[in-house]
């Protein structure tokens, strides 16, 4: 049974699922990261919200962990490169907070147009300023969003209800999308030189650090009023507060900071300035729905394979993955056994599916092809890290498709290329069981499990039976025998299964054979 801890305060009904689902679960919050490492061996899977962070420290120690869940959009807690190079999935629920967040956005929107949170401080001093407090209609003003993702598309759609004119900068907004969402698309300048109102609602990359910068806000509209409730980082927070001072800027509010907890800010104090404490997601709507979706992910992964809203791993549905592991399956034995009988430095992967196989997800099965071709050079790989081990060694990816059926209902055909050419196996399945077809351009069909005798020789009388006396007189019991050749008297194959792993010294004996050119052993 799988185990999970739940390390931050999360909605009872994600511990409820994933007993449900089968999987056992602790719920442990507050542990410092010293208490976390102590104990993080034992679980298979992290359910988190932005309090524990998983750090390479962490991970070092996390030794059966598989998957960490983040209950909420952002990861900055997280440490992907490392949690990818470790082989732990790592995902995150972008949708379960998302009408939650927007609505904040629109909120912090209503209280910069007419000064909301002075002039209640104001009036519950028991002042009546009622000519201080001039606001702004948002009927008719522009309003730009930086980031027209799940959550700028929800902003966009109030808005519009509104009667705000909505522009985007989004640099993988198509024309289409903007269309279908009802905003106009412009490039950032234009976007700081039409704005009435600007949100932000895009992660924190390198691209977008400072995507306000002290140089973008001088470019901004007269009297803008600017909202923040994405990723502290992506204002250039002492720029903002020189805009304010110098009333460039009419107002802003901010829900996130470069330092959270924000006790202390350059900008508190500063009038047009409002701030929440990152309550961006604090709905009690919000925080129900993203305990559940965590939980069901991370058990649907756990207990089924399925893989949703992953972060450094293709997505894999549940009612896919059944589909898709019989060619999972049989990809990871297809790169295993090229990776094993391939010599010299491999410049290139091409994955080929071919008719029932072409319809299916491709990104799983490259991932199990990589990982068994890269497990014959590193141990600690898996269908996570694979990719990223490959692309660190400059090794080129190719997928191909072909939807028509060849000799075969579904073929998976993967191929290396070395200094000295292109090598390929091909596999097909029987079923659920997957077989091999073909090995390096000859025809030859072979279950590919356990310890495998690899021979490549001469075909002439006599061999097999010589084969066979020398495995017998060094009591090596044979499972299979699969044969495959180019031509009479040409080059043959063999592949043969065998009780126990192929020894320094069987291949010695099989080598010394008359017409033996190769002999390998093989394992599965």
């Amino acid at each position: 049974m799988p185990k999970v801890l739940i390390s931050d305060k999360m909605d009872p009904r994600a511990a409820q699922i994933f007993r449900e689902r089968g999987v056992e679960v602790d719920e442990i919050t507050g542990k410092t990261p010293d208490e976390l490492k102590a104990v993080i061996g034992g679980y298979d899977g992290l359910a988190i919200r932005s309090s524990t962070k998983v750090t390479a420290a962490i991970l070092e120690h996390a030794t059966n962990l598989k998957v960490v869940g983040r209950a909420g959009i952002g990861v900055d807690n997280v440490d992907i490169p490392a949690a990818s190079a470790k082989g732990v999935v790592v995902m995150n629920t972008p949708f379960g907070n998302s009408i939650t967040t927007a609505e904040h956005a629109i909120a912090l929107m209503f209280a910069l147009a007419r000064d909301l949170p002075e002039a209640d401080r104001s009036t519950q001093a028991g002042k009546w300023e009622k000519n201080r407090f001039m606001g702004v209609e948002m009927t008719a003003k522009t309003l730009g969003l930086i980031g027209a993702g799940n959550i700028g598309s929800i902003v966009a759609d109030r808005a519009r209800g509104l009667k705000m004119k909505v522009i985007a900068y989004d640099p993988f907004l198509t024309p289409e999308r903007a269309i279908e969402i009802g905003v106009e698309k412009v490039d950032l300048d234009t976007l700081l030189a039409r704005a009435d109102f600007i949100t932000l609602h895009t992660p924190l990359t390198d691209q977008t650090r400072n995507i306000l910068s002290a140089e973008n806000l001088a470019r901004t509209k007269k009297g803008v009023r600017i909202v923040n409730c994405a990723r502290g980082g992506l204002i250039d927070e002492a720029a903002l507060k020189a805009g304010l001072d110098s009333g460039h800027i009419a107002g802003a509010a901010l829900d996130v900071f470069v330092e959270e907890p924000a006790k202390q800010s350059p900008l508190f104090g500063t009038p047009g300035f409002i701030s929440t404490p990152h309550l961006g997601a604090s709905t009690t709507e919000a925080q129900v729905n993203v305990a559940i979706q965590v939980a069901e992910q991370m058990a649907d992964f756990l207990m089924a394979g399925g893989i949703t809203n992953a972060l450094n791993m293709p997505s894999l549905s549940a009612e896919e993955a059944p589909k898709l592991k019989p060619y999972m399956a049989l990809a990871e034995k297809l790169g295993g056994m090229v990776g094993q009988l391939t010599t010299g430095a491999v410049t290139r992967v091409s994955i080929h599916t071919e008719g029932a196989a072409a319809e299916l997800n491709p990104k799983p099965i490259t991932s199990a092809v990589l990982a068994g071709f890269l497990r014959t050079q590193t141990a600690t790989v898996n269908m996570v890290n694979a990719p990223l081990l490959a692309r660190d060694r400059g090794i080129e990816v190719r997928e191909i498709r072909t939807e028509r059926e060849g000799d075969y209902h579904t073929l998976l055909r993967v191929a290396v290329k070395t200094a000295d050419g292109e090598r390929s196996v091909v596999g097909t399945l029987f079923g659920d069981a997957g077989r091999l077809v073909e090995l390096f351009g000859i025809k030859v069909e072979a279950d590919l499990a356990g310890p495998m005798l690899y021979v490549v020789n001469e075909d002439a009388p006599g061999f097999i039976g010589r084969l066979g006396t020398a495995l017998g007189e060094a009591g090596v019991n044979i499972g299979t025998f699969h044969l495959g050749r180019r031509q009479a008297a040409g080059e043959a194959v063999l592949l043969l299964s065998i009780d126990e792993p192929v020894t320094t010294e069987l291949l010695a004996t099989v080598k010394a054979l008359p017409g033996v050119k190769t002999a390998m052993g093989l394992s599965f």
